[in-house]
């Protein structure tokens, strides 16, 4: 029986095989940068909303009118 008909050898090998395919992190810094960028476009969606909703721009002109006519609220 030569080293590569070894049940014994082939199962380690099979082991070694499946441990590796576990820990193969190849391409987690691109899935890793890709979700960090869509979490930004959506928080800047959010805020582009929020500022352009009417309370917020309400609240922004009038904080500027104040400063502006020098009138303290």
């Amino acid at each position: 029986m030569n080293a590569y008909n070894n049940p014994a050898r082939q199962a380690l090998a099979l082991v070694v095989k499946k441990a590796a395919a576990v820990n193969n992190d190849k391409g987690m810094s691109t899935v890793e940068y890709a979700m960090g960028s869509l979490a930004a476009a959506a928080l800047a969606a959010v805020l582009y909303l929020v500022i352009n909703g009417g309370a917020v721009v309400d609240a922004i002109e009038g904080i500027i009118t104040d400063a502006l006519s020098n009138t303290p609220g």
